[in-house]
């Protein structure tokens, strides 16, 4: 794997760490909530199989997430920061033809920037349903509380798995908080303005964010895709990285 990891230093001065891989066409990949690029992207595979399909495969670790600062200035996260966020980063690499997708927290953020204007060649919306990008306040008051119980909850407590991850992704409770708040609520009319043709990807078992099959109908152009797995597995399994190479290789 040719790989090389950098720092961008987005619109406001907060570093985020850039990893990278491949040559050919750019394609931003976004993680999802409390993970970070190796977790959801390198460490199963599917950024090399997309290299290897003749991307460049270029994955952010999110602000407050990874190797990124995670500031507990609340001045460092406003409204929808992720978005400006990945604005700041395409316009310092120049980019014009893309791809873009994300996985959960990262398909929210996507959908988020292809509704107010970022126009990618194609689209990837993983792990995420219509109701993931119209009722956030649910998960976020559920997130809220995984953190403020993170030391007292005990397991067969409905946050224990989401405090686990946490934990074992080093995640600062103080910055998650301040970023979870930042997000805001997309309405299915913004959705179903979305133009771009975009993959729908979702584990059969996963219902954490809704109805995937009901997000891709109210897309202008969009497909769903099943592949084995939860909210939680469908990261680790091969057909992952193979569906987006299918899809945007196609």
């Amino acid at each position: 794997m040719t790989a090389k990891n950098w720092d961008f230093s987005s619109f406001d001065g907060v570093n985020l760490k850039i990893h990278e891989v491949g040559k050919g066409r750019a394609l931003i990949l976004l993680h999802g909530l409390f993970s970070n690029a190796e977790t959801n992207w390198i460490k199963f595979g599917h950024a090399q199989l997309l290299a290897d399909a003749g991307f460049r495969v270029i994955m952010p670790d999110l602000r407050a997430h990874g190797e990124s600062d995670a500031p507990h200035d609340p001045a460092a996260y406003p409204a929808d920061v992720l978005v400006k966020d990945i604005e700041a980063l395409i316009a310092d690499l120049g980019l014009t033809d893309f791809d873009l997708g994300g996985f959960s927290l990262g398909a929210r953020t996507t959908a988020k920037m292809l509704a107010t204007g970022t126009s990618p060649r194609k689209a990837i919306l993983a792990g995420m349903g219509l109701q993931g990008l119209s009722g956030w306040a649910r998960r976020r008051d559920f997130f809220f509380q995984a953190i403020d119980t993170r030391d007292t909850a005990k397991r067969g407590d409905p946050h224990w798995l989401a405090i686990q991850f946490m934990k074992s992704q080093k995640i600062d409770p103080v910055a998650a908080r301040l970023l979870l708040d930042t997000f805001s609520d997309m309405d299915p009319e913004e959705a179903a303005s979305i133009e771009t043709e975009t993959l729908v990807l979702c584990g059969s078992e996963d219902d954490d964010n809704g109805d995937p099959e009901e997000l891709a109908a109210i897309l202008l152009n969009g497909h769903y895709v099943a592949i084995p797995g939860t909210h939680m597995s469908s990261v680790t399994k091969a057909e992952l990285g193979q569906e987006m190479v299918r899809f945007l290789a196609g």
